[in-house]
């Protein structure tokens, strides 16, 4: 089981994980809340119908990860539009972004601190050289949701736009200062795919 989720009896999912392999997942999820950004403030009104319609930002992230991971809603997807068809995308982007985005992150920020919060409980009962995560089907959703946040957030960080970009990381040299975030990246996406195989059966 090293390296791989599988199957719990009655649901969910469990991986084996090292001390290494604890604290390389845990320190990507805590970057990526800081990049997401912090939740409301508390001094924010407990009116949960004002905070259902507070507006967010209308405008994509300046951050190419945050654009990533919050893209625009209305794009052309044969190629480039007209002048008058890329002002309506824009506007339509805008005003769908203005009403989604504070939801997009609040559920991002949640599942990084899942994964952060699971992580913690396991390295506190963990023996010498690691413990086996046991996820319940929530968790385990949470889990297969932050896993493709950081791997897009990687991903962007790395220039992968398409599975050509992919091939290539297999071939980047040992010297290449690259080197180890295309080995999270390769070892998350790994991580992503035998917990939807898991979820799956």
């Amino acid at each position: 089981m090293p390296g791989t989720f599988e199957p719990l009896p009655g649901g969910g999912a469990a991986v084996a994980l090292d001390d290494v392999e604890i604290s390389i997942i845990r320190s990507l999820a805590v970057q990526l809340l800081e990049l997401i950004g912090p939740g409301p403030a508390e001094d924010a009104p407990d009116d949960p119908l004002a905070e259902l319609f507070a507006e967010g930002p209308s405008e994509p992230p300046a951050d190419p990860v945050l654009r990533r991971l919050f893209p625009d809603a209305y794009s052309d997807p044969e190629g480039t539009p007209g002048p008058q068809q890329a002002e309506e995308e824009r506007a339509h982007s805008a005003e769908f972004r203005r009403y989604t985005e504070n939801d997009l992150r609040a559920g991002k920020r949640d599942n990084a601190l899942a994964v952060i919060r699971s992580l913690d409980g396991l390295a506190s009962a963990a023996g010498e050289g690691g413990a086996v995560l046991k996820l319940s089907p929530a968790e385990a959703q949470q889990w297969l949701s932050a896993l493709n946040d950081l791997r897009l957030a990687i991903g962007s960080r790395l220039e992968i736009t398409d599975d050509d970009d992919t091939d290539l990381l297999y071939r980047l040299p040992d010297e290449d200062p690259r080197k180890p975030m295309v080995m999270a990246y390769l070892w998350l996406g790994g991580l992503q795919e035998t917990l939807i195989a898991t979820l799956l059966t």
